[in-house]
């Protein structure tokens, strides 16, 4: 069976791959984003938005399809061959800037208020690793592409902005904001792929295993 090593601890991503019927094993890569950014922008000059979230999910992909070694699979060592690794990293441009997690509450805060009532662009950057043996079909490929959507915020008071900060969620996510929870109330409307805005696109991720030869059905589990 193949199966999917998802490169990232977000709850958000797992929970989204599960909802399309795959049950992606999670391995966190460490990689130093701002290391990863620096080197880019030394090798390439300056990155565009999707330009540096397509940076970070490679990063990270790579670094942990590099950390496959057979011997430390633990839950994985019965895909150890068959396996595909994901990557993916989240930005909000506004303004020309983009912005990951907020450092602290008052970052939050003041994220909240320049983007209360406006619009932003949610950068989702997708990197695939094929990790399958050529026995298995693999193809060694290793490519990416980027989910942009635009997000249309409310415009909030401020007692809503500091009730929301409050609650801890939007230190955990990459524009202070998210879709899928208590941040969903905020949110207007989207244009584009709202999978992308929660953390991994969907469609997108079908685009990218078609490129290796694979469709969705191909990871689901298979029923005896």
């Amino acid at each position: 069976m193949i199966r999917l090593l998802l490169a990232s601890a977000s709850p958000a991503r797992r929970a989204t791959l599960r909802s399309l019927g795959v049950d992606p094993l999670v391995r966190v890569s460490g990689v130093d984003e701002d290391a990863a950014l620096a080197a880019a922008r030394e090798r390439f000059g300056t990155l565009e938005p999707a330009d540096a979230v397509l940076v970070l999910a490679q990063a990270k992909a790579q670094a942990v399809a590099e950390s496959l070694d057979g011997d430390d699979l633990d839950e994985t060592s019965d895909a150890a061959g068959n396996l595909l690794v994901l990557g993916c990293d989240s930005m909000l441009e506004l303004d020309g800037e983009i912005h990951g997690k907020p450092a602290d509450a008052a970052q939050a805060t003041a994220r909240w208020r320049a983007m209360r009532g406006r619009s932003g662009v949610l950068h989702t950057g997708h990197w695939l690793v094929d990790e399958r043996d050529p026995e298995r079909g693999g193809t060694g490929g290793t490519l990416g592409a980027t989910s942009s959507t635009v997000v249309h915020f409310a415009d909030l008071t401020d007692a809503e902005i500091d009730a929301y900060v409050a609650t801890g969620e939007p230190l955990q996510v990459a524009g202070a904001f998210t879709v899928d929870g208590r941040g969903g109330a905020f949110v207007t409307g989207i244009e584009g792929d709202h999978h992308g805005v929660v953390g991994v696109s969907l469609p997108l991720v079908r685009e990218l295993l078609a490129q290796v030869g694979l469709t969705v059905p191909d990871l689901w589990p298979v029923v005896d």
